[in-house]
């Protein structure tokens, strides 16, 4: 049943506890005897740097001397640096490297520099130019920066804006993030982001519930580009992605479609000028072993043809007996400049993830209510359960920039994703003596999915009234096509089961007894425009014209055939204002309209004509911040969305309800950066409820309240080439949702993480998950998972 007692807020006590983290993190005071970046600068030291890329050189150069040299890896891209050798300063030895560069170098805390453009020598156009390809913002590639943000992000709406300049919460995963903390997956990923609650109903069988904003977040691009929530885009492998940009909020203006959750756009690496490569290997508890390389670097003495090959496999076991997946991750991309201003980029991406004894949900409870004595390591998962993935896709794009200045780019994209398994659902109330109730109900899938994408866009500054504004303007044509197979259970399969042998029921036998099709398609144009009202004031307007439809056909010996059609159109417009009050601190208000056909599995919970589309409307406004030249940043959101016909889970009837009206609102707290130049943080606060017409609440599985914080801290002086840091993930007490309606307390999990720099090319690492070994349920309800208890990761990476 909703819950009926009305949640009390603890914004206060919760954003003081933030503000407290701050300043405990704060540690003690610099000692008297430490020195200034100007008194570092002036210390002679032994160097020895060959000629090369810039980036490289100022990588080497910090591990030579122990310095924190910081810098925006676009900035360094395509710059080389000369030899550099001898018994010099730091100082020195950055003039010589920096030497007609347009860069200079910067003290920054006590043992940092900062390197920015020199005020007299602006950066050439190709390097900054006024309008760039979506996404390629000077300043958005996070590889080699070693920092927790980017300078700008085009996940909103398109156009290439600073976090600042976004009338939307952003946040972004960065590739040091990602490394830090271990988060190797796109769940890991979300699990790790502030405003993102993930609910693993099952590990290594299907996709894990994931909201946000009090909705379900279905929502994900690649580039930029929407891909369909049934390629099973949570399968996705972080080694071949530069970051990952979550906008909270819906973003129907993107994808055409979308719920008030958020939208998670995926960055691909990209092919580097300079050769670097690297090799990863790691092993952890519950035998678990990987293995990754990265190959990187231009293949002509001119550097017009790039290349860059990913590789990353994992063989895995985990905390309960039987479970064993596999994964492999292939990503290869190539850029080959057909003259100055066009480029062509081709790639491949493939993926593979094998699951024997998936972890799965189990029942919790007796039929009296009582709790079943279970602990995290017992697995009910049959040696004969299984569930394979398999995906390959290949995508290339065309950009030119014209001699207006405006710039264009297309895509073309295919990929094929195909899933086959062999599952099992329990089912029955079962009896506290005896064990028996139980029924096991066998299921076997399979299907093949082929998702086509064409992409198409134009960017450019025109004037207006005097002022320079920006407009993007363009089309996405993506079609899914699916073919599966359905199966029946042997009628002389034993369905009735106990509790003590449900782990143990035999493999079940099935003949193929029908199959689907089915075709879906979104088509839609969009303009967006950003009016440059004044020098502090920005307004974005901008709309998206969508035609959808769905097309299922169904064949069946056992019920007969039938066929369904879908057919809507609509219209998202989107509105959004900036208004800069100083250099530091901005505010912001955006408007845009929600709109979601339901997903086709709900065809067995109602009929076609009870399934309207989710649609409404969403409001946010909102503080930003901007310290340190940008490598800080801060913000303060405020949200709400009004959403029709809501499907939520009736975990008592087992069965979806669909409501009339819900209504979400919440806050947002989040500080991303540098603190100081060894010093990276990211710390978010939210704070979300729904609730129905009737002012009940909806999703209380979902916690009303979170709190995702980590830190990495490189060390001073002599240890300069250790890294430590840590981090913790808090949520509120939530409830079942279920018949038994069991609460789950409030939840901490600790991490930790340890990087030492043996030499210029090895470090190893150490990352420690749920540090105190909190015994949790990472899905709760009649049935639930547990989630992982504490556990460990080693790695050893060499890169040159």
């Amino acid at each position: 049943m909703p819950q009926r007692n009305k949640p009390r807020s603890r914004l206060l006590p919760i954003a003081a506890a933030l503000c407290g983290a701050f300043a405990l993190l704060a540690g003690p005071p610099a000692p008297a005897h430490a020195q200034t970046g100007a008194q570092q600068a002036e210390r002679s030291v032994d160097i020895d740097l060959p000629a090369q890329p810039l980036g490289s050189a100022l990588n080497e150069l910090s591990r030579q001397t122990g310095a924190q040299i910081f810098a925006d890896g676009a900035l360094l891209s395509g710059r080389p640096a000369p030899a550099v050798s001898g018994r010099m300063s730091i100082e020195q030895a950055l003039s010589r490297m920096l030497a007609g560069s347009g860069l200079r170098a910067q003290a920054s805390g006590s043992n940092g520099f900062t390197i920015a453009p020199s005020p007299e020598a602006p950066a050439p156009e190709a390097l900054l130019p006024a309008v760039t390809i979506s996404g390629k913002a000077s300043g958005a590639t996070t590889e080699g920066t070693g920092s927790y943000i980017t300078w700008s992000t085009s996940s909103s709406t398109r156009l290439n804006l600073t976090p600042q300049e976004t009338p939307q919460a952003v946040t972004v995963m960065t590739r040091q993030r990602m490394d830090d903390q271990k988060l190797d997956t796109l769940v890991d990923v979300l699990d790790a982001t502030p405003g993102i609650y993930v609910a693993q109903g099952s590990i290594g069988q299907d996709a894990p519930n994931m909201y946000a904003r009090g909705a379900s977040l279905s929502n994900f691009q690649i580039d930029g580009v929407p891909t369909f929530s049934g390629m099973s885009p949570f399968l996705a492998s972080t080694a071949a992605y530069d970051r990952v940009e979550v906008v909270r909020g819906a973003t129907g203006v993107m994808n055409g479609l979308g719920t008030p959750a958020a939208t998670v756009n995926l960055i691909r690496k990209r092919p580097t000028a300079e050769r670097q490569f690297s090799l990863t290997t790691q092993a952890g508890n519950w035998d678990r072993y990987g293995v990754g390389a990265d190959a990187s670097g231009a293949v002509n003495e001119s550097g017009t043809a790039r290349l860059r090959l990913v590789g990353d496999y994992k063989d895995e076991g985990a905390w309960v007996d039987r479970f064993h997946q596999k994964k492999l991750a292939l990503y290869g991309i190539g850029e080959f400049d057909l003259s100055e201003k066009t480029l062509l980029t081709l790639g491949f991406n493939h993926l593979r993830q094998d699951t024997d004894s998936a972890i799965v949900g189990r029942p919790l409870y007796f039929s009296d209510g009582q709790r079943i004595p279970l602990s995290p390591s017992d697995n009910t998962s049959q040696k004969w359960r299984y569930y394979k993935h398999d995906m390959d896709g290949i995508f290339a794009s065309l950009e030119h920039r014209f001699s207006s200045g405006w710039v264009g780019k297309v895509e073309y994209s295919h990929t094929r994703y195909e899933y086959d398994g062999l599952i099992a659902s329990m089912l029955g109330s079962i009896d506290p003596a005896t064990g028996a109730g139980m029924t096991i109900r066998p299921n076997r899938w399979d299907s093949e999915l082929r998702q086509n994408n064409v992409d198409a866009y134009v960017s450019g500054v025109f004037p207006l009234f005097g002022r320079d504004h920006e407009l993007i303007a363009g089309l996405t044509l993506s079609r899914l096509e699916s073919d599966g197979s359905a199966y029946t259970l042997d009628a002389g399969y034993p369905t009735a089961t106990t509790l003590q042998d449900w782990a143990n029921a035999p493999a079940p036998t099935f003949a193929n007894t029908g199959g689907n099709k089915s075709e879906e398609r979104n088509y839609g144009a969009f303009v967006n425009t950003r009016f440059s009202l004044t020098d502090s004031t920005s307004l974005l307007l901008g709309g998206r014209t969508t035609r959808w439809t769905r097309d299922i056909d169904v064949t069946s010996l056992l019920w007969g055939d039938y066929s369904l059609r879908e057919r809507r159109n609509t219209f998202v417009p989107y509105a959004g204002i900036v208004h800069a009050l100083n250099d530091t601190w901005s505010v912001y208000a955006s408007y845009t309209k929600i709109f979601r056909p339901q997903d086709d599995w709900l065809n067995d919970y109602f009929t076609a004509s009870q399934l309207q589309p989710e649609e409404g409307v969403s409001y946010e406004a909102g503080v930003k911040a901007s310290f340190a030249g940008g490598r800080l940043t801060g913000s303060l959101s405020v949200f709400r969305s009004e959403v029709d016909n809501l499907a939520v889970w009736n975990a008592d009837a087992f069965t979806y309800d669909l409501l009339g009206n819900t209504r979400a609102r919440g806050i947002e707290l989040e500080l991303n950066g540098e603190l100081t130049p060894d010093w990276q943080l990211s710390a978010g606060y939210a704070f979300a409820v729904s609730k129905d017409g009737n002012g009940e609440r909806v999703l209380t599985y979902v916690p009303r309240q979170t709190l995702k914080l980590f830190t990495s801290y490189r060390l001073p002086g002599e240890w300069n080439k250790l890294t430590v840091g840590g981090g913790v993930n808090w949520q509120n007490a939530n409830n079942s949702g279920s018949g038994f309606d069991h609460r789950q307390g409030s939840l901490a999990l600790v991490s930790l993480m340890g990087r030492y720099q043996i030499d210029r090319n090895l470090s190893v690492s150490l990352n420690l998950n749920n540090a105190l070994d909190k015994r949790y349920l990472s899905s709760n309800g009649d049935y639930g998972t547990y989630g992982a208890p504490r556990n460990f990761m080693a790695s050893l990476k060499y890169s040159f």
